[in-house]
């Protein structure tokens, strides 16, 4: 479905595919006389601060951005038969046809929130939007009008209660939900039930268009609440100190599964700020190549600054010694964060991968194409090669080509897959 976006031209193209009001309050009919249906109303209180403080043109841009985040959420961890729309101004919706019980629901939104709040570069500002979020689940016998009129109340009673995010439409209060306390309960036996599973971000060459290898991203399938993505699965490990254990979990999984791709595909794995503080990260790694069977020479450790905090001077040491083996590194979610100029300098690095973050506009936006093209040129004065995530179009494709960037992800070819979806594409 389509409909009209009351916003300026250029988010507007961006924005294609996310239905108006009317649209939304149809789908929303249709879709509660046929059964069940749920949503949720998704709001930015900041964003006319946003306007006033920076212009509407960076506020377009901020509303596109989070409009992306919506977008991919929704895809990745909701899916089936569902709508994405934008009502008005900073306010956008999510409908399902397929509404998962009222727990998943609550633990949806509480991880869509986390998404969203994600710290946002504007006009060399850190930006935190944090949302309001009123959710529904209709048993039928409903129209369109009263599911979003419901959702409208309740978000209208969330900007009345100091520090709550998420409230049930009907209710004064918060539903108890799938918080992140439940779920740690539950995670050390998932491990041991199979539950956490990996799916792969395929990765292509930029000129040639060939498939060159993946990400291992982490899921877990809990029996009760259905697909949990990496982000919250780490936030629940971290409030269990099971973070290195997951981390050593995931990348076993991987490992084995990347031992029958052919060659030379590269699996690439994340490294975490635990995994360093353990102390015995190579060697702990080297037993699990050795265990897998996987050359080490087409494995890729992704590692972000602040996992390299703890002990700089330990940690490259580490990555050192397994850089010895063959095993590369890559500089993770370069250009966010303090982008750190030592790690250049002192780790043994083979791969700077840009941030999502930085390519989102480069086809509208001057400004950041200029600093990916020029940061794609610094990486090449370092010898590096260079990977760009989170690439959804054509025409950002054509620009980092132009630039010179090796390999690109995204849902411009393809989202996470599972394991046996992989083995078919590589073969």
């Amino acid at each position: 479905m389509q409909g009209s976006l009351d916003i300026n031209p250029q988010p507007a193209d961006i924005l294609t595919g996310l239905v108006g009001a009317d649209s939304a309050r149809a789908w929303l009919g249709a879709a509660a006389a046929a059964g069940d249906v749920g949503a949720m109303l998704i709001g930015l209180p900041r964003l006319q601060s946003v306007n006033l403080a920076y212009g509407q043109s960076a506020g377009d841009r901020v509303l596109v951005a989070m409009a992306q985040r919506i977008r991919d959420f929704a895809k990745t961890d909701i899916g089936g038969d569902m709508l994405i729309a934008r009502l008005t101004g900073g306010q956008f919706l999510i409908g399902s046809r397929q509404p998962p019980e009222r727990e998943r629901w609550q633990y949806l939104a509480e991880a869509l929130g986390r998404v969203i709040a994600r710290t946002l570069p504007v006009e060399g500002d850190a930006l935190q939007l944090v949302p309001r979020i009123a959710l529904i689940a209709s048993r039928g016998s409903h129209s369109g009008d009263s599911v979003i009129d419901s959702l409208v109340r309740a978000a209208a009673k969330l900007e009345r209660l100091p520090g709550r995010r998420i409230l049930w439409a009907g209710e004064g209060r918060g539903a108890p939900g799938a918080s992140l306390a439940l779920l740690e309960a539950d995670l050390l036996g998932a491990m041991h039930r199979g539950e956490i599973t990996v799916l792969f971000q395929p990765q292509y060459a930029v000129h040639s268009g060939e498939l060159t290898g993946a990400e291992a991203l982490a899921r877990w399938h809990h029996p009760r609440f259905g697909r949990i993505a990496a982000e919250t699965l780490f936030a629940v490990a971290d409030r269990g100190d099971l973070v290195a254990q997951l981390s050593r979990h995931i990348a076993a999984l991987a490992l084995g599964l990347a031992a029958h791709w052919p060659s030379p595909l590269r699996l690439s794995l994340n490294i975490t700020a635990e995994d360093f503080a353990l102390g015995d990260v190579a060697a702990n790694m080297r037993g699990l190549i050795d265990t897998s069977g996987f050359a080490p020479e087409r494995l890729t450790l992704e590692i972000t600054e602040q996992a390299l905090i703890g002990d700089f001077a330990a940690s490259a040491q580490a990555l050192q010694s397994l850089a010895g083996d063959g095993v590369q590194v890559a500089l993770d979610d370069f250009g966010t964060g303090y982008s750190n100029f030592r790690a250049l300098r002192a780790l043994p690095l083979h791969v700077l991968k840009l941030d999502q973050s930085l390519i989102e506009d480069i086809v509208e936006d001057p400004r950041d194409r200029a600093i990916v093209v020029a940061m794609i040129a610094m990486a090449r004065a370092f010898d590096l090669k260079v990977i760009a995530e989170g690439v959804e179009t054509a025409a950002q494709l054509a620009i980092l080509a132009a630039a010179g960037c090796d390999t690109f992800q995204g849902f411009v070819r393809s989202g996470p897959i599972s394991a046996e979806e992989f083995a078919h594409l590589a073969r």
